[in-house]
């Protein structure tokens, strides 16, 4: 039977009035008014009142030693999780200098603090990132294109191999708004972006003076992608590079001295030289900053002295529409991918750094040590992020300087050394004794900001009387998620400067609560924090700070990469699919980014075993079609049957649980207020018991009839056609590996059901269809 923790006293203040109202006439016979004005009824009121609190603090006697058995067992609460960013400093107005910060500014979002993690050099100019994108001319305007720059197509001629292909671009400016980003190979004509070096708008320094400047220099460029790929995989026995091979190159121009080319037509061509770059990550994959080293003044220059025509063309940079920009411009960065590496980039900008959402507390005084065991301290502000904690213990006697030591932070005080050596006995005379273990150690609890020290045995205790000191961080969780551009204090900085952050904030999660930490006691003592059974991947996974998981499907002993494709086939590996709760681009059929398997990969990593391969995905949709066609029950409204079916199907098709599901927690069953979403499933229990579409079940006609059938207000299903993708109809679509259906549409018709070609014409594209202006130049006399 479950355990009920027992109430010291259940009485409350009713209880208690009428209890010492009922004892009057035997103890007080005399006193015969009970009224409320009597002012001893109002005395016994405000002794029960009393009472009642005392009993309330007593009462939660039992919830404290459950709170103190779970920390008896060696299980903190798993800590917040500090947020991460990108910012940029620019310098707006001052003299010409370069100006290096060290790593450890402090930056304001309102009150919400974030510190630097990288030094920098903020550069006296101003970083403008460009793309060609291409653009559709009508046959017209082609041919005319085609005359206009014919010499260059027939210079690319003579250089053997296919005739060369006229494509007409657009300069666009990428500024870190479009969510979609720009795409390397599908959405630039020539490969690469472009960012501009320029001179600031208050700059009365000449472009040449800026170049000196500039050389030797290190550019700092922050660089943001957008991050499609789903798959994350750590090999056994060590820990899984996520950052892969592909990386970006960067070239600055070749530029005869003066900038002007030969007069030669195939000397005329743009040449360009790489330069050193060192970024930590792969920046295909995750925000990071990029360290590249600028060359000497004469590698900054430009080209100057072109043709009209030739501004732009083929491996020129895009020209500037704008004369004062060009007026400003001291020199471009080509930024391109590998080969194996085609990447989206959301955004990338100079004088750029790394940021984390965390508050520095430094040399805090703590309670003085007592020379008793197990000794346990607590810091003013929590939680704390973890590695962050440098404790001093300062002791001294009489008349001599103190000595100040810094003790180590252990995971485990059992491992720690004694105070006073002692030899193993167990070990023959004149044998070498083995290496003491440290005893200067201490544990931390980062959630709850307490510092326990040993027992003498095991961990040295702090000296009677020894001073305590603390330098650490701690950070605010979720709070430090914050959108762009809100990042714009830095108290610190000199006046001409200021700081922003282009894109938002990631990774901040708060701390787990009690309630959540005593669900994991049960959980914690069958896996003790290490991934061995089933149950084990799905229960730690979910645990993951910084990441909201509404399914994880363990498939033990599967490999997708292999053939053929089906559990039990790959000893050793584990495949876990992880779908989130939420997804801004389809809310429908949510997949998880690059930093939500990031995020989990990094937590799971230290908890398997060495020998077993984990491998992160997420699902892979099949869009469906479906078309139904009903008679509906007399005295029902069509309009609402038909939506009540629609949002059936789409809850037995949703790839997530019932309850993550919109409308989840709205109407009673088998009601409905209008709206799809505000649809409740009846009470009839799905196939898959409401956990999502189950993996490796083929969607059925048959079975969708079943549940349209229950529908209320449908009396009869006539057809229901099926089909996947652009494929004809079909009684069932196989669901092999990792897919999972997804609707791409549906159509509910009284009578017989809409033919699927014509579902498909009428359906919305399932991604947002970009659209590309084109300017147009007016005519004139």
């Amino acid at each position: 039977m479950p355990i009920k923790v027992p109430a010291i006293d259940e009485r409350r203040y009713a209880d208690l009035l009428a209890e010492a109202i009922a004892r009057i006439p035997v103890h007080n016979p005399e006193w015969t008014n009970f009224n409320r004005s009597d002012p001893g009824i109002t005395i016994i009121e405000l002794f029960a009142f009393l009472t009642e609190s005392m009993l309330y603090r007593a009462n939660r006697i039992p919830e404290r030693n459950r709170r103190k058995f779970l920390s008896l067992l060696g299980l903190p609460l798993r800590p917040a999780a500090c947020a991460r960013g990108v910012v940029t400093v620019d310098y707006r107005q001052g003299p010409l200098a370069t100006r290096t910060f060290d790593a450890g500014l402090e930056v304001l979002a309102g009150q919400v603090p974030f510190r630097t993690e990288l030094g920098l050099d903020v550069l006296p100019v101003e970083g403008r990132l460009y793309a060609k994108r291409p653009v559709e001319l009508t046959d017209e305007l082609r041919t005319a294109y085609r005359r206009l720059y014919a010499s260059f197509l027939l210079a690319d001629d003579t250089r053997g191999g296919p005739p060369a292909r006229l494509q007409p671009y657009e300069t666009v400016l990428i500024d870190g708004t479009d969510p979609r980003g720009v795409d390397l190979a599908a959405d630039t004509a020539d490969g690469a972006l472009w960012l501009a070096l320029l001179a600031r708008r208050t700059e009365t320094a000449g472009l040449d003076e800026i170049r000196e400047e500039l050389a030797g220099r290190t550019l700092n460029l922050g660089v943001v992608p957008v991050v499609t790929e789903a798959d994350v995989v750590l090999p056994p026995a060590g820990t899984g590079n996520t950052a892969g091979t592909a990386h970006l190159r960067y070239a600055f121009p070749v530029v005869p001295p003066g900038g002007v080319l030969p007069a030669d037509p195939r000397q005329r061509v743009a040449r360009y030289a790489a330069v050193t770059a060192r970024a930590e990550v792969n920046v295909l994959l995750e925000p990071s900053v990029v360290q590249i080293a600028l060359p000497g003044a004469a590698g900054l220059a430009t080209w100057t002295g072109l043709d009209p025509l030739e501004e732009g063309v083929n491996g020129f940079p895009p020209a500037l529409d704008d004369p004062a920009l060009a007026a400003r411009l001291v020199t471009w960065l080509r930024i391109g991918a590998t080969s194996a590496g085609q990447g989206r980039l959301l955004w990338a900008g100079i004088n750029a750094t790394t940021v984390s959402q965390r508050s520095r507390v430094r040399d805090e005084v703590l309670p003085d040590g007592t020379g008793l065991p197990d000794q346990t301290v607590q810091l003013a502000k929590a939680p704390v992020i973890p590695g962050s904690v440098r404790l001093t213990v300062v002791t001294g006697q009489a008349g001599a300087p103190p000595r100040a030591e810094v003790w180590q932070e252990t995971d485990d005080l059992l491992a720690a050394g004694a105070e006073v050596p002692v030899p193993d006995l167990r070990l023959p005379p004149g044998a070498p004794q083995p290496p003491a273990a440290p005893d200067k150690v201490y544990t931390l609890d980062a959630e709850a900001g307490v510092i326990r020290f040993g027992d003498g045995l095991r961990g040295r205790r702090p000296p009677a009387g020894a001073e305590l000191r603390a330098d650490y961080d701690h950070g605010v969780g979720r709070a430090g998620n914050v959108g762009p551009r809100t990042i714009t204090g830095a108290p610190a900085l000199p006046p001409g400067y200021a700081v922003t952050n282009p894109v938002r904030t990631w990774g901040g999660a708060d701390a787990e609560t009690v309630a959540e930490g005593e669900r994991q006691v049960a959980r914690h003592l069958q896996h003790r924090d290490r991934l061995v059974t089933a149950a084990d991947f799905d229960t730690i996974a979910r645990r993951a700070p910084g990441v909201d998981l509404a399914r994880v499907d363990v498939l033990p002993a599967y490999d997708p990469r292999l053939s053929p494709d089906v559990p039990g086939n790959a000893p050793g590996a584990v495949t876990l699919l992880i779908v989130p709760r939420h997804d801004l681009a389809q809310p429908d059929a949510p997949s998880p980014d690059r930093y939500t398997l990031n995020a989990v990969c990094r937590y799971l990593d230290e908890r398997r075993l060495v020998t077993t391969e984990l491998l992160l995905r997420g699902p892979e949709y099949v869009p469906i079609w479906i078309s139904v066609g009903v008679d509906v029950t007399a005295g029902q409204s069509v309009a609402v049957v038909q939506a009540r079916v629609a949002a059936e199907l789409r809850r037995v098709l949703s790839p997530l649980p019932l309850a993550h599901q919109p409308g989840a927690a709205g109407p009673p069953a088998a009601s409905f207020t209008g709206a799809p979403d505000a649809y409740a499933p009846p009470a009839a229990p799905y196939a898959h018991a409401g956990g999502g579409w189950p993996l490796r079940t083929p969607v059925s006609a048959a079975e969708l009839t079943a549940f349209a059938t229950r529908v209320d207000g449908v009396r009869l299903v006539r057809s229901l056609l099926l089909a996947a993708g652009g494929d004809a109809a079909t009684d069932s679509v196989e669901m092999t590996g990792l897919r999972l259906p997804r609707v791409a549409g549906i159509a509910v018709t009284p009578g017989d059901p809409l033919p699927l070609e014509q579902l498909r014409g009428a359906a919305p594209p399932e991604g947002p269809v970009p659209v590309v202006p084109v300017p147009v130049v007016p005519e004139g006399c």
